[in-house]
C-alpha cells in the first residue's frame, strides 16, 4: 500500500475512534474499577474485534450483512439489549477503592472483560457495517487485497489500542482524584451512555450507510 493511503487511512480511523462508542466507555469503566492490568484485558478484546470483524469484511460477509434484513435485525436487537444489560450492571455495581500502588487488587475478572468488550463490539452491526462501506475506499484492486486487509485490520487495532488506553488511564487517574460518591457518578454516566448508545442501536438501519 502507498503511504499516502496509509496516512489517510489512519487519520480517518482515528477522527472515528477518538468519539467514545461502548468499547472506550467500557476501557474507561474498566480502568476506573479495575485498574490498568484488568482494563488491557478488555483493549485486547476490543482490538481482536477489529481483526476478526475486517477479516469478516474481507470475506465479504458484511455484504452478506447488509442484504439480509432477518440476519441484520438479529445482530441489531442482540447488541441493542446486551448493551442496555452492561448500562444496567454498571448502574447497579458498587465503586471499590483501587490501591494505585497494587497491580492485582481488583474485584474484575480478566477474562469476563475481555469477553465482554469482544462481545460488544463484535454485536453492533454498525461496525461491521461501517467497514463494509469504508475499507473498499482503500484498497487497490491491482494489488494483492488480502494483504491490505491485513495492513489495515493491524493499523486499526492499534489505533484502537492508543485511544482505548488512554480512555482507561483517565478512569484509572481518577481514582487519585474523585470522591467515592464522584466515581459513583462515573460509572452512572458511563452506564447512561451504554444505554444510550442501546437505545440508538435499536433504531439503526441499513440505509443509513447506503
Amino acid at each position: 500500500m502507498e503511504l499516502t493511503t496509509i496516512v489517510l487511512y489512519m487519520i480517518a480511523v482515528s477522527a472515528v475512534t477518538i468519539v467514545p462508542g461502548p468499547t472506550m466507555l467500557l476501557a474507561l469503566s474498566n480502568g476506573a474499577q479495575g485498574g490498568m492490568r484488568i482494563a488491557l484485558f478488555g483493549i485486547a478484546g476490543a482490538a481482536l474485534s477489529d481483526l476478526l470483524l475486517i477479516g469478516t469484511v474481507a470475506l465479504g460477509l458484511g455484504g452478506i450483512l447488509l442484504a439480509s434484513e432477518k440476519l441484520f435485525s438479529i445482530v441489531k436487537w442482540g447488541g441493542a439489549i446486551y448493551l442496555l444489560y452492561l448500562a444496567w450492571k454498571l448502574w447497579r455495581s458498587s465503586v471499590q477503592t483501587i490501591d494505585v500502588r497494587a497491580s492485582t487488587s481488583t474485584h474484575l475478572d480478566g477474562k469476563t472483560v475481555l469477553k465482554r468488550s469482544l462481545f460488544v463490539a463484535l454485536s453492533n452491526p454498525k461496525g461491521l457495517l461501517f467497514f463494509s462501506a469504508f475499507l473498499p475506499q482503500f484498497i487497490n484492486a491491482k494489488s494483492p487485497v488480502w494483504a491490505q486487509y491485513t495492513a489495515l485490520a493491524v493499523i486499526t487495532a492499534l489505533i484502537d489500542i492508543v485511544f482505548m488506553y488512554v480512555y482507561a488511564a483517565s478512569g484509572y487517574h481518577s481514582m487519585r482524584y474523585l470522591s467515592a460518591r464522584a466515581l459513583l457518578w462515573l460509572n452512572r454516566i458511563c452506564a447512561g451512555a451504554l444505554g444510550g448508545i442501546g437505545i440508538a442501536l435499536s433504531f439503526y438501519r441499513r440505509s443509513e450507510l447506503h
